[in-house]
Formats: structure tokens, C-alpha cells, sequence
């Protein structure tokens, strides 16, 4: 069993951070409310990841935000743009192609290097 804390563990979950970002934002939410949806899908992040990475993203210009002030405290929405769209639409066709590659990888019986 891998351990969670395993820096290979963490590499890997840092890959595919910015798709399962993507993934939530179809729908506007804020960082928090992000963070939940995230978390409650079984890729927990810590505050610290998740903010830097959502500024990132959108000076990429793969997100749009706006404050809502009508709320107490005011929260910053993200959601995906027309390119964000389009980015997310892109890799998540490269994530299935990149798990079939894997899952034959992993099913393939070790090759006998002594014959």
C-alpha cells in the first residue's frame, strides 16, 4: 500500500491538480466552496495550493471571477471562461488517453528477460 505522505503520491496528485480544478469549475464557485467540492471528491488541498494556483489560472486566462459583495464576507467566484473550456476539454482527453496507456501498463504481465 502506497502512504499517503509518499513524494511520489504527492507528484502525482500535483499532475492532475489543475484538471480536477477545471473539472469543479464548470460551475462558479469560491475558494472555499472549491476546496470542499475538491475535497469531497477525494483530492483534499490545502489553502496554500489551491489560492496561488486559482490566480495562476486565471492569468493564464483560463478563468473568469468576479467579487459577489452581497454576501457576508464578499467572495471571489471562479469560473471556466471560453478557453478554459476548451483547455479543459483538451486535457481531459489527453487524462483518458494517458489512463488507458497506464492501465495497459499496469495489466501487462512482466516479460520474462531471461529467454
Amino acid at each position: 500500500m502506497v502512504e499517503r505522505d509518499n513524494s511520489g503520491l504527492t507528484e502525482l496528485r500535483r499532475g492532475v491538480l489543475v484538471l480536477a480544478v477545471l473539472s469543479r469549475l464548470q460551475v462558479p464557485q469560491y475558494g472555499y466552496s472549491l476546496k470542499q467540492a475538491l475535497a469531497e471528491g477525494g483530492m483534499p488541498v490545502e489553502e496554500g495550493t489551491l489560492y496561488p494556483l486559482l490566480r495562476r489560472l486565471e492569468s493564464q486566462g483560463l478563468l473568469a471571477s468576479e467579487w459577489d459583495t452581497t454576501s457576508a464576507p464578499p467572495r471571489r467566484y471562479y469560473r471556466l471562461n471560453a478557453e478554459g473550456e476548451r483547455v479543459f476539454a483538451l486535457l481531459g482527453e489527453a487524462w483518458r488517453d494517458q489512463v488507458r496507456v497506464m492501465n495497459d501498463f499496469l495489466d501487462e504481465e512482466p516479460a520474462d528477460e531471461r529467454g
